[in-house]
């Protein structure tokens, strides 16, 4: 009975360092990877991280939004003479950007 928890015994310890081994040559693989890598990647700037929550997501759609009722303005206001029509498209888009919101963002 000995011998055999101790064959058993010597079978999992064989496994559990041919695991070891193979996450010790993973790390140093990573390791020299990002010595590699580290060189070019320190003159190109970093990544930064945006926020990422509900807040930041509405203001990305709201941000969104304006940009292109403000250039459909500018569009209106630079293919049109007429004082009327300029004032109105400003009326409508003003009207209309609940509107679009709702109709182009979807609701979390």
């Amino acid at each position: 009975m000995s011998k055999e928890r101790a064959r058993r015994r010597a079978e999992r310890e064989r496994e559990a360092a041919v695991l070891a081994a193979a996450r010790a040559a993973e790390v140093e693989r990573r390791e020299r990877r990002d010595a590699r890598m580290r060189p070019l990647t320190s003159r190109v700037p970093r990544r930064r991280n945006r926020p990422s929550g509900i807040l930041a997501q509405r203001r990305r759609q709201n941000g969104a939004l304006v940009v292109v009722l403000l250039a459909l303005n500018l569009l209106v206001w630079i293919l049109s003479g007429d004082w009327a029509l300029r004032l109105a498209a400003a009326v409508v888009s003003l009207l209309a950007a609940p509107v679009l919101h709702t109709m182009l963002f979807r609701r979390p």
